[in-house]
């Protein structure tokens, strides 16, 4: 190995001579300041810190008899990094990350259901109160049986992870339904005094479906027809099949077909 540069270390020894031999005529606005603030001296960069989990568990002690606060330190498996990825940055890790991870494991459509990113301070999360599932102002979705449960682990003494899930789960399916209801009956109300709806998003993805399956059963057709002309046209036996016979006989194949797409 060669040996080291420290020219960006004594950069401002440099200004500061050059301006006294008179090379410049004036010293660098950032002279005082690097003087004040100098450049790290140290040659070895050391590898990011490993952060920690820690959890928070109520918990009744043996020799107790009050629940009392708990905090719990997961220990992580090291891993041996790569020279390349030896000094990157240690990731960050949250015990909500685990529970969002299974529940959007389990509740993969929840996924689909749009969502509002957009908070008017940026600290709504602050007046949430999570002992409760909903929320004034927040919409229901799998981020609140996330930190419900997160709270119930926090709060609750001696229940488990698991539990604490199916607590969360049972209270977010009942909402869940409680909206379904809601949203039903408002459309009959609405029917009932005169309001016309379109077509369901079911009903036009069928729609859609029937127009291409029909598309596809004309060109199969002219595509049967095509084959039995072509083959009268090669062949001048005595014994050939027309149109006719040619298309009757390939109609089974096109009838298969169609019923294989549909």
């Amino acid at each position: 190995m060669g040996k080291y540069n420290l020219t960006a270390l004594r950069v401002g020894r440099s200004a500061l001579q050059q301006n006294i031999v008179g090379k410049t005529y004036k010293a660098p606005i950032w002279l005082n300041t690097i003087a004040e603030i100098p450049p790290a001296q140290a040659l070895v960069r050391n590898q990011p810190q490993e952060h920690q989990l820690v959890r928070q568990r109520v918990k009744t002690l043996p020799g107790s008899q009050k629940p009392q606060v708990v905090f719990e330190v997961q220990e992580k498996r090291r891993k041996t990094k790569k020279p390349s990825r030896m000094f990157q940055p240690a990731a960050i890790r949250y015990e909500e990350d685990q529970l969002r991870k299974e529940f959007f494991r389990d509740h993969p459509w929840e996924l689909a259901r749009p969502r509002i990113l957009v908070e008017t301070t940026g600290n709504d999360h602050s007046h949430y109160d999570w002992s409760r599932l909903q929320q004034p102002g927040k919409k229901l979705d799998g981020e609140s049986v996330v930190q419900r449960q997160l709270w119930l682990l926090n709060n609750v003494p001696n229940l488990s992870k698991s539990a604490a899930y199916d607590k969360a789960r049972r209270e977010f399916y009942r909402l869940r339904l409680q909206e379904d209801i809601e949203r039903r009956v408002a459309a009959e109300e609405a029917q009932a005094t005169g309001a016309t709806f379109g077509p369901s998003v079911l009903e036009i993805g069928m729609g859609l479906e029937d127009a291409h399956y029909n598309r596809w059963k004309e060109w199969a057709t002219a595509a049967a027809q095509m084959a039995g002309s072509k083959g009268t046209g090669v062949s001048d036996a005595p014994d050939a099949q027309g149109p006719e016979e040619l298309l009757a006989a390939g109609a089974p194949l096109v009838e298969e077909e169609i019923t294989r797409a549909a």
